[in-house]
């Protein structure tokens, strides 16, 4: 129902409520001529008469006009009322796609407004559950089948030596793809949910740089990736342990992206870190969504490297709730770099 609609009956009701008003007026001055003409009043209780006439017609005509807006809201009142409750009653069984019409001149306006502005998030909130359900199940079926296809093989008493343990490894990798995804879900939803508070505390930057580099080296050796570090004694304020998981997944992710023989650089100082490889590089239209859970620029290399998707959205949230930055620049077969400005 329109807004036009909603106005008739309070526009009957306003041509009425002046209907009686006109009626009541013309029989007020016939009596008053009547009494007038044939009562022999004087001057004065002729004006008198008038004066209290034109009162009473006031008071009448305020009360009318009262009632007739009375009348009104309370239509409005009535009708906003079976709208609201209609409206809430399709929510509650899982429809928001409904939208209330405000009517500037209904009271109840503002909460037409609200209802609106919360059915909205309410259904982008479950947009963003079904997409994640679908991609947590893409994201575990896959393993899954491999698991399953891989085992069956294995049965296979006749399977040589070699084949049984490349079976098995894969196996090994896949079931650790699960593991990982299952592991960074975790995180994200306790940094979600922000039952885990920071451990904010004093530490050396550039040392645990250094660390994490030491750490990877094994697989940034065996691809023959020349790494260099240019660290300067840095001191910042942060949660070591949340922060030690962003720059093992941004150099992670340096390493499977950069070609045997390619070169990674990590210079950290007292306003940024930064993270740069020769890597494949990001394509333009991707760089938007990179962060994003579960958005995968290159998902046929990525899924090969095993992959999920939660990396980069769970170094964002860990960079977000430090009130940090994050930036990234990438050319596509050139390289990409990260940059992590601390203030």
């Amino acid at each position: 129902m329109n807004n036009g609609e909603r106005r008739k009956p309070s526009k009957i009701s306003l041509v009425l409520g002046f209907l009686v008003f006109f009626i009541a007026f013309c029989v007020f001055m016939a009596l008053a001529y009547i009494i007038v003409k044939y009562a022999g009043l004087s001057e004065f209780a002729t004006v008198m008469l008038s004066g209290i006439g034109g009162l009473i017609l006031f008071f009448v005509f305020a009360v009318l006009i009262n009632f007739i807006r009375m009348q009104r809201f309370k239509h409005i009142n009535r009708f906003t009322h079976n709208i609201l409750l209609d409206a809430f009653e399709q929510v509650s069984h899982g429809n928001f796609n409904i939208f209330v019409e405000s009517n500037p001149n209904d009271p109840h306006s503002e909460i037409a407004d609200a209802f609106n502005e919360m059915v909205k998030n309410l259904g982008s909130l479950e947009t963003m559950r079904q997409d994640f359900i679908s991609n947590v199940s893409h994201e575990i079926q896959s393993p899954l089948t491999s698991i399953k296809g891989f085992a069956a093989l294995l049965k296979n008493d006749d399977l040589l030596p070699e084949e049984r343990r490349r079976y098995a490894e894969i196996i090994e990798a896949e079931s650790q793809r699960l593991s990982s995804l299952s592991d960074n879900l975790l995180k994200l939803s306790v940094l979600d949910s922000e039952k885990k508070p920071l451990k904010i505390r004093e530490y050396r930057l550039d040392l645990q740089l250094q660390s994490v580099a030491l750490m990877l080296e094994p697989q940034w050796s065996a691809k023959n990736i020349t790494l260099e570090a240019d660290l300067e004694k840095t001191t910042i304020n942060g949660d070591e342990e949340l922060l030690l998981q962003v720059w093992v997944n941004l150099l992670h992710n340096a390493i499977k992206f950069t070609p045997d023989g390619g070169s990674i650089k990590i210079a950290a100082g007292n306003e940024k870190v930064t993270i740069s490889d020769t890597g494949c590089g990001i394509k333009k239209e991707d760089l938007p969504h990179i962060f994003e859970r579960f958005y995968k620029a290159d998902k046929a290399r990525d899924r090969s490297l095993g992959g999920n998707g939660l990396g980069l959205a769970l170094v964002k949230k860990i960079i977000d709730l430090h009130g940090f930055s994050i930036d990234v620049e990438s050319e596509e077969n050139k390289g990409t770099r990260f940059t992590i400005r601390l203030s």
